[in-house]
């Protein structure tokens, strides 16, 4: 039988591509810094991500890459070891990488991190597939404490225009493109449903949860000031954040794309039933407050 090597097992999109593999009866090899823990489906054989320890790479078909790192420098080592082994790589890309542009061009560092990873698995002989997703849902966790704590949301650029979408729509993407056929090869752009901006978003998951929620805006001055004093929000992915919200704002709003039920023949899920799954994440009781916000970091 053949395996598939999932790396980030345990994140927002990883944990469901290992889900769903191990749910159609597939051996699945899964990746984490802390195998003990990770709490994965029975049957799935779980490693740490060293593609030279022995037996890691016996047997796989394809593998999930998604890109943990902050710097390209590991991207040669790892896709020279998965080219021994691996005939197929599906790659979560990230960062607002810009497809055809060369990573030198891309918009941003973590782009021209996400460009890199993309040029050298496209150059390494092996097929591929690149999934570029939109914002994940799970982002807006980013707000679960001010919604536990209220039923105010402040922050900037409340008109700024997503198409989220839901991690498993991503995952059920991933594994058509792991285990089937005409994906080699192919850039796959997915979003959710519809499109929604920040405000707009806040409305949704108060209407899930049951509650009348409110966006209230801040400068960026002012949001920039709250992210540095939230002591759970990492202070250097501040200014990259209000730098790329700008640059989304100043642009058109974004198109949905058809690919999710196009390749999975499902539609894309909608942020409403996103935020009903995940309202205990909102829930200003003794349940909610004990959740963390850990879920809102992108895997």
């Amino acid at each position: 039988m053949s395996t598939y090597l999932v790396f980030g097992a345990t994140g927002n999109v990883g944990r469901r591509v290992v889900e769903r593999l191990a749910r159609d009866g597939a051996a699945v090899r899964a990746t984490s810094r802390t195998p003990r823990t990770a709490k994965l489906p029975p049957g799935v054989e779980v490693v740490t991500p060293d593609l030279e320890a022995p037996g890691v790479l016996d047997d796989v078909e394809a593998a999930f890459l998604m890109w943990p790192f902050h710097s390209a420098e590991p991207a040669r080592p790892l896709v020279d070891a998965l080219r021994r082994g691996v005939r197929r790589v599906v790659f979560m890309t990230g960062g607002g990488a810009r497809p055809g542009l060369a990573p030198e061009e891309q918009p941003n560092p973590v782009a021209r991190w996400h460009a890199t990873v993309e040029r050298l698995i496209e150059r390494s002989g092996m097929e591929w597939t690149v999934l570029s997703p939109s914002t994940f849902m799970a982002n807006t966790l980013w707000w679960s404490r001010q919604i536990r704590e209220g039923d105010t949301v402040c922050g900037a650029f409340g008109s700024l225009a997503m198409a989220p979408i839901h991690e498993d729509d991503i995952a059920a993407v991933a594994v058509h493109a792991l285990t089937g056929s005409g994906h080699a090869g192919r850039r796959y752009s997915l979003t959710g449903p519809e499109v929604l901006t920040q405000a707009e978003q806040v409305r949704v998951i108060g209407e899930a949860i049951g509650r009348a929620l409110r966006w209230r805006e801040l400068s960026p001055e002012q949001e920039r000031a709250r992210l540095l004093a939230d002591p759970e929000f990492p202070d250097g992915f501040v200014e990259e954040l209000l730098a790329g919200y700008a640059k989304m704002a100043a642009a058109p709003p974004p198109a949905v794309s058809p690919t999710v039920r196009d390749i999975t023949g499902m539609p894309a899920t909608p942020l409403s039933v996103w935020a009903a799954e995940h309202a205990a994440h909102f829930d200003g009781g003794p349940r909610g407050a004990a959740v963390t916000e850990a879920g809102a970091r992108r895997p």
